[in-house]
């Protein structure tokens, strides 16, 4: 049976970020891909123009009619943006026992326009974090989470840690925003530190890295793999998907998701 993975998120009008990147994300890696949207974005590579909230019942008759029927494996949330609709998510997860849950707690776009209302972030960690298995912050988003600054990777490290106290779930802080010639996330998981690494690409083709990091872990848990690899392996993708990316727009360009399909 084809793994089933179901992504909770926005859609990007731009189609490098959001549903649109975990769809293409899933068919690369052979996974049947549902989607629950939340919002629905205007913006492109260089700017976000307006967010649009679904109602609450039309977010719930997606779950149900998805979960009722098909199912899923494994789920992944992105853009959420509002209190409203991560206590809905959190509770729909619930309601259908889903596993393998994992959290990319978005709050800021590459063009600095904000994807988390601040009211939001209480439910996103104290609810909808404290039912997933992963959550895969950036830097920026870790210091929010940790409320600690991080200038380096023992900061990192004291981050996840306090982070995992905190909620009890695993953490991957994404080291994209460090300014050096490598590029490493660190998981802990409670008891050890796990540091992935790769070399930087000079590029700035990279919108909606994070979604996609985020959907590929799900896509390997929900086939089977154990966490470790799973990141190992995601993190092999994104690096095919940076080095053959392309320009597309003004701004940020998109990641070549397809790469792997020869």
């Amino acid at each position: 049976m084809i793994p089933r993975v179901m992504s909770v998120a926005s859609t990007d009008s731009g189609g490098g970020a959001g549903i649109m990147a975990d769809l293409k994300t899933f068919t690369a890696l052979k996974v049947f891909g549902t989607a629950v949207i939340v919002t629905l974005t205007a913006q492109n590579s260089v700017s976000v123009k307006s967010i649009y909230e679904l109602p609450l019942k039309f977010i719930d008759d997606q779950f149900d009619e998805i979960l009722d029927d098909i199912g899923t494996d494994a789920a992944k949330t992105g853009m959420l943006y509002s209190s409203d609709i991560i206590n809905e998510v959190a509770n729909k997860f619930i309601q259908y026992d889903v596993k393998n849950i994992v959290i990319d707690p978005v709050m800021i776009s590459k063009t600095n326009v904000r994807l988390l209302k601040e009211d939001a972030i209480d439910a996103m960690v104290n609810k909808l974090m404290k039912i997933s298995y992963l959550i895969t912050p950036n830097m920026p988003e870790a210091e929010v989470i940790s409320k600690t600054k991080i200038k380096n990777y023992n900061d990192m490290k004291n981050a996840a840690k306090i982070i995992y106290n905190n909620i009890s779930t695993n953490v991957l802080i994404k080291g994209g925003h460090y300014n050096s010639y490598f590029s490493s996330d660190i998981l802990y998981d409670g008891d050890e530190f796990y540091e992935f690494k790769m070399k930087r690409v000079d590029t700035k083709n990279t919108h909606g890295t994070g979604d996609t990091l985020s959907s590929a872990i799900t896509s390997y848990l929900a086939n089977g793999k154990k966490l470790c690899e799973a990141i190992k392996l995601s993190r092999g993708y994104i690096e095919g998907a940076i080095k053959n990316s392309f320009p597309m727009g003004k701004g940020y360009g998109p990641l070549n998701h397809f790469w792997v399909i020869k």
